[in-house]
């Protein structure tokens, strides 16, 4: 059992392990030598920082892509992980790497624009957790430097923010307010050969370059004790100013106000003190600098101040337009002024992070052409648009995590394990108005119907071809194809715009969670005498009340909340579908044809086909059996009867099936493993579609051959002792233990299937 010494045990080794002893310039230079990425410049610390946490493969919009695993909030166990718009993610990695290197961007501030909750604040959170947990490990380690001037007689003024200059040694340390880089300290020439130095060691496509000088504070500090020495005569004169006892090294955790600045919306002031702070007057007048203002009585809390050396963000861009301008030189010449005769040089990778308003208010001057007093401003900023997420797992995963406090990032590309993840059910305690607390379910199939209507509403339809729907669309970006009958057609083969406006519109995931919060909230008007039925939310209860709540949305125009309504019927019948398979599939669940025996059709179909024999339990060479093929045929696939056969040879029609759809699968299995010996044994059932049919799926007509008797009309209350009675409580019992329902949610899903298929039973 764990104690609290334990605890503070930990704790003390995680400070022990973030944090450095202060050490001395020498000692510095050195440590460089062995890490040089410790001294990387703010664009490269960031980037570096993203490439620590490597990559990974997504399957999104239907394409396999390589992503940075930093957005996926490693450090933080995914809490704001950034899902989907990996292609946007990915240009902003490209962008930071050919700032880093000085490739001609340098000039440029990186804007995220997008529509509301489409992953912008989570992007914003997400960089201050990763790059807060990278400065504590030792390849991203961040320093700055601290000055220690001691008075040589009390009259003598001293460094200082205004404190009392007889405090003791430890407090005569005053740390630069904006993280200047330790190399600044020395002359541009040695700052020169030393980075040259580093860069030799790295060997990395993107050189370190620390361009800037000492901060105007630091700058006071290393002037006063420039001429303290130089009139006392002191030979090495950099020596004496850079002494241990004047001036350490130390190590930062990066955040909020430490390297990166962040300017909200509401925060107020002149430009100047957003950008970097302002004159403390009181400390002027304290400081008497015999006329001129001492930048020990500033205070360094604006944006720039914060963020030098790794980050500057302004959230909300549309809220501090008149500060854009001001930003238009900051990016290339790496300066801003707190004075008119104080400048500071500046290190820091800026990003603005902006709703579309904000590029209306750039367009205001737009039809003035060469006038538009915007225009050097619009050409300076780099615009990286986050869209609405277009795959319905990633949409389920948010609208998950929207609703819990599940945190973890869904990694896997299989397609399958992604369908298992989407339908999954969710359990939620909620308080009523009595204080008891209730478990609702949110049956299987609700967050899949969520986060697939969510989706359908946001996709282009001009580039789906006529015999497909927008589900469809969906289903192909989603897994990287489409099951059409017997054949799956990738994604390449259908031809989609690729600059078709999917994501840029569509319904956001706030609306799904705030539609299925109320519906957790509401008592469902349902009774059953043994089961609570009346606690589950099921798939048509999302559906309808996404759909009805449209109309009193103020998000919505008239226009989109008419196209969004119009779009809700494929969902419907698809989620249906997939409740339909359910219901089946439980059914039949003791029905299922063993693997051996498809293995034995295939090989008799190939064996036939090839022209091969086969081999019998003692080994002797036998015939394929045409018998064997037929009833396989027709019992089990159920695609064939007695009139496609003349006796048991298979008519054309039938020989085509085989060629078609067996063996051109078992080719394209062979060929994909052609470093192998092939053998129709080898290969994987489940490469074969109308093959995965037969060991993964049933349909009605298997029903009515296996159960005559079953009657759909008498579901909902079977007479004892019938056959209905007895499928239906092994179903149940099916849909718990295998496909993850409760016994209400069972029940209701069931009887949901059963009355739509009672009309066309048999």
């Amino acid at each position: 059992m764990s104690r609290g010494t334990d605890y503070v045990a930990d704790a003390d080794r995680t400070l022990e392990e973030t944090y450095e002893e202060p050490m001395d310039i020498e000692s510095f230079v050195d440590h460089l030598f062995e890490r040089p990425t410790v001294a990387a410049h703010a664009s490269k610390y960031v980037l570096d920082a993203i490439e620590a946490a490597g990559t990974r493969t997504v399957l999104e919009e239907g394409e396999h892509r390589e992503r940075y695993r930093f957005f996926d909030d490693p450090y933080n166990d995914g809490e704001h992980a950034v899902l989907g718009n990996t292609p946007v993610l990915n240009a902003f990695v490209d962008d930071l790497r050919a700032i880093a290197a000085g490739r001609g961007k340098e000039e440029t501030i990186i804007w995220f624009e997008g529509p509301t909750a489409t992953g912008k604040s989570e992007f914003k959170r997400c960089l201050i957790n990763g790059l807060r947990e990278y400065s504590k490990t030792p390849e991203g380690r961040r320093y700055t430097i601290e000055w220690n001037v001691r008075t040589a007689s009390a009259e003598d003024r001293g460094l200082s923010y205004g404190v009392d200059p007889t405090a003791t040694d430890d407090e005569h340390w005053f740390e630069s307010p904006v993280q200047t880089h330790p190399l600044s300290v020395f002359p541009e020439p040695v700052r020169e050969d030393i980075l040259s130095g580093l860069n030799e060691n790295v060997g990395d496509h993107v050189p370190i370059r620390v361009d800037t000088g000492l901060d105007p504070f630091s700058r006071e500090a290393y002037d006063y004790l420039e001429e303290r020495y130089r009139r006392q005569g002191t030979d090495s004169l950099f020596s004496a100013i850079t002494d241990e006892t004047h001036l350490r090294v130390k190590n930062y955790v990066v955040d909020v106000g430490s390297g990166i600045g962040v300017l909200h919306a509401e925060d107020d002031g002149t430009p100047k003190e957003r950008l970097v702070g302002s004159w403390m007057h009181g400390m002027l007048q304290e400081l008497d600098s015999r006329g001129r203002k001492n930048p020990q009585a500033f205070s360094y809390d604006g944006v720039l101040s914060q963020g030098n050396g790794v980050l500057t963000i302004v959230e909300d861009a549309s809220q501090h337009a008149d500060l854009l301008q001001k930003l238009l030189n900051v990016p290339d010449e790496r300066t801003v002024k707190l004075d008119k005769g104080i400048g500071m040089d500046v290190d820091t990778q800026l990003l603005i992070i902006s709703n579309p308003d904000l590029e209306a208010q750039l367009d205001q001057h737009a039809d003035r052409n060469g006038l538009d007093p915007l225009k050097a401003l619009k050409r300076r900023l780099n615009k990286r648009r986050f869209h609405y997420l277009t795959n319905r797992s990633m949409e389920a995963e948010l609208v998950r995590r929207e609703l819990t406090n599940e945190t973890s990032v869904w990694t896997t590309t299989d397609p399958d394990e992604l369908a298992r993840k989407v339908r999954q059910p969710l359990s939620i305690s909620i308080k009523d108005e009595t204080g008891s607390v209730r478990e609702r379910e949110l049956a299987p199939h609700a967050i899949d119907v969520a986060a697939l209507y969510a989706v359908v509403t946001r996709l282009a339809s001009d580039d789906v071809p006529s015999d497909l729907n927008l589900v469809d669309k969906a289903l192909v970006f989603d897994q990287g194809y489409l099951q059409v009958g017997d054949d799956r057609v990738e994604k390449e083969e259908f031809e989609f715009d690729d600059d078709a406006p999917d994501g840029t519109h569509g319904i956001p995931v706030t609306y799904t969670r705030d539609v299925i919060a109320e519906l957790l909230q509401d008592d469902r008007d349902r009774y059953h005498p043994t089961l609570d039925v009346e606690d589950v939310v099921m798939p048509s209860d999302v559906i309808d009340a996404m759909v009805e709540g449209l109309s009193a949305e103020p998000l919505f125009s008239t226009g989109e909340q008419s196209e969004f309504e119009s779009r809700v019927v494929p969902v419907a019948e698809y989620v249906f579908e997939r409740q339909e398979a359910d219901v089946i599939e439980a059914i039949c669940h003791d029905q299922r044809v063993d693997e051996e025996t498809v293995s034995e059709y295939v090989e008799h179909v190939y064996a036939w086909e090839t022209g091969e024999s086969l081999a019998d339990e003692r080994g002797d060479p036998i015939e394929p059996d045409p018998l064997k093929m037929k009833l396989f045929e027709v019992e089990q696939l159920g695609r064939f009867d007695e009139s496609d056969y003349e006796a048991n040879r298979p008519t054309d029609e039938v020989c085509r099936f085989r060629r078609e759809n067996v063996i051109t699968a078992l080719n394209r299995y062979a060929w994909e493993h052609r470093d192998e010996e092939f053998s129709a044994s080898d290969a994987d059932l489940t490469a074969i579609p109308v093959l995965t049919d037969v060991l993964e799926s049933h349909d009605w007509d298997d029903v009515q051959r296996h159960f005559p008797d079953l009657d759909p009309a008498a579901w909902d209350d079977p007479p004892s002792d019938t056959e209905t009675e007895r499928v239906k409580e092994a179903t149940i019992d099916h849909l718990v233990d295998s496909y993850g329902y409760s016994r209400a949610s069972a029940e209701l899903t069931s009887r949901h299937v059963m009355r739509e298929v009672t009309a066309r039973w048999g």
